[in-house]
């Protein structure tokens, strides 16, 4: 499934307001599922579905969206129901009991409700609420995928910026590459975004610390506008406050956009990826580091890498990130180190290099022993133990050697790897 997005533009504000009272009303009707399962025991989906019929005979507004949407609604709530379920059986400490929402953004149609025009400029909306007809703008070649494919659904999203139409295409996305032999080990860090165990480094490009400046002059018109006690704000309230949304918005788009070019652009050059699995909710309990941790988007950067992986059918493996940091990469002895400590030492073997090299040497050996690939380290960073301008290992094979011997091993078997 390809998910293709496109701006719903020379719409009357009677327009909008007829897509803000059906996204409220599918908040209604997935909230009522909700409450139903709540109070009855043993509701399953197809109760569910029955609900919303019931639930369009008894409100009027309620019959006025389009039954599909009434059901994506209950689909919705299902969701929040069967996840709390899996986490139940699962044992996880935090269940995650299924809440009731405030501030619903979308509403989503199936098949019906909806009309798009022979030349995909223009969608009309078909339901009670009477939307009517909005342009559509996006580029040429995603309106060309979205006239000769087959539409799932249509989803309706309010951004800070105006609203947008989603297509979920019945697409299979599939794209040749040429193996090269390359592979990588990533180490994710603050200072630089990744370092690869080449010590190849990305800097971290920090979008929301740039725009921090911005963010509190914004906040800060918004909090002299609102009068405390009040039941309905100002209009110059609520125009401030779609201001501070679009710098959020911005923010968010570069930080996406950003973690999608760079993880492209690794899956491309390299047939075997090994990054480290970061439990960020973990690590974003540092109240120091929080803020910074949640700028960087370590998760989109890796969910985007197992994306690409997928269409180039390129093997990408996620480790475990235990002691990558503390294991000696030459010997595998353990070095205490604090997050101040940057240079590894090994006491053992006399290894030196940075931490960050080390760490990603380290996964880049666990991701191939999952392979079934064994990498050869060499002695590179060693105090005096080989020759000025010729690095050796213990069975006295040279650095390009060595490269060559992994490149011709990785080579011959990644077709067998990808059907594992």
């Amino acid at each position: 499934m390809i998910v293709r997005e496109a701006k719903l533009l020379n719409g009357t504000p009677e327009q909008y307001q007829a897509l803000d009272e059906a996204i409220r009303t599918m908040q209604f009707v997935r909230n009522k599922c909700l409450r139903y399962w709540m109070d009855n025991r043993g509701v399953g989906k197809k109760q569910l579905y029955a609900l919303c019929k019931d639930l369009a005979k008894e409100f009027a507004f309620a019959n006025r969206l389009n039954s599909t949407a009434r059901q994506a609604s209950a689909e919705r709530a299902w969701s929040a129901i069967s996840n709390f379920y899996k986490r139940c059986k699962r044992g996880e400490k935090k269940k995650g009991y299924p809440k009731f929402k405030k501030n619903c953004r979308s509403v989503e149609y199936k098949v019906s409700g909806w009309k798009l025009s022979d030349d995909g400029m223009a969608i009309t909306f078909t339901d009670g609420f009477g939307a009517g007809t909005f342009a559509l703008y996006c580029d040429g070649e995603a309106r060309q995928q979205i006239l000769n494919s087959k539409i799932n659904r249509v989803r309706v999203i309010r951004q800070a910026d105006g609203y947008y139409a989603q297509f979920c295409l019945d697409v299979e996305r599939k794209e040749k590459q040429e193996y090269t032999g390359n592979v990588i080990g990533i180490d994710l860090g603050l200072k630089h975004f990744y370092t690869d165990q080449d010590g190849n480094t990305v800097d971290c490009p920090k979008f929301l610390r740039r725009s921090e400046k911005r963010l509190r002059r914004h906040q800060r018109k918004l909090s002299r506008k609102f009068v405390k006690g009040a039941k309905l704000q100002s209009k110059n309230y609520h125009k401030q406050r779609k201001r501070l949304g679009k710098v959020h918005l911005k923010v968010k788009r570069q930080r996406s956009d950003w973690a999608i070019k760079l993880a492209r652009c690794v899956v491309m050059s390299k047939d075997i990826v090994v990054y480290e699995d970061l439990q960020v909710k973990n690590l974003v309990k540092n109240h120091h580091l929080a803020k910074s941790i949640q700028d960087a988007s370590w998760s989109q950067f890796t969910q985007w890498l197992d994306y690409y992986g997928k269409i180039w059918d390129k093997v990408v493996v996620a480790v475990p990130p235990h002691y990558t940091t503390q294991d000696c990469s030459n010997c595998g002895h353990r070095v205490q180190k604090t997050l101040s400590t940057r240079t590894h030492q090994c006491p053992v073997c006399l290894f030196v290099g940075d931490r960050d090299r080390n760490a990603a040497l380290n996964i880049l050996k666990r991701g191939l022993e999952m392979l079934g690939i064994i990498w050869n380290n060499g002695t590179l960073g060693h105090k005096g133990t080989a020759p000025q301008g010729e690095t050796t290992g213990e069975t006295g094979t040279s650095a390009d050697e060595r490269q060559l011997e992994l490149v011709s091993a990785v080579a011959e078997p990644v077709t067998r790897i990808l059907c594992l």
